[in-house]
């Protein structure tokens, strides 16, 4: 069961020791986004809604990297530091998502990377 590692510059680069996603069989594991600018490294942080786009904006760079669109997302873990930001994130999550959403859980933690505000994981398969 080979695994193929997925990188693209379009997506921040891992702060940590992990890839940005990793393909095995057909399914993409897509390490959990924050809202980092690829090019700067400076969080998006002016509310929770251009946050939330700034995240699936670096998911959909590695779906794509790996010949995949959300189309292909079967299953999302969103991570968020307080839930009162629910609707405000699943109202921007929602527009990528419009037809047979995915499995998905979201779950409240007290504190994310770089002080992040949400971060989400997907699984995808191709």
């Amino acid at each position: 069961m080979p695994k193929q590692i997925i990188f693209t510059d379009h997506a921040p680069a891992p702060i940590g020791p992990y890839s940005q996603a990793v393909l095995v069989n057909n399914t993409l594991y897509c390490s959990g986004q924050i809202a980092l600018d690829a090019q700067s490294g400076a969080m998006v942080q002016e509310n929770i809604s251009l946050e939330t786009e700034k995240v699936m904006h670096n998911i959909d760079a590695i779906l794509h990297a790996a010949k995949m669109s959300f189309e292909n997302v079967v299953k999302v873990s969103i991570f968020i530091t307080d839930m009162n930001n629910f609707a405000a994130i699943n109202q921007v999550y929602s527009t990528y998502f419009s037809a047979e959403p995915p499995a998905r859980e979201t779950v409240q933690v007290s504190k994310l990377p770089k002080n992040a505000n949400v971060e989400i994981s997907v699984i995808a398969v191709g």
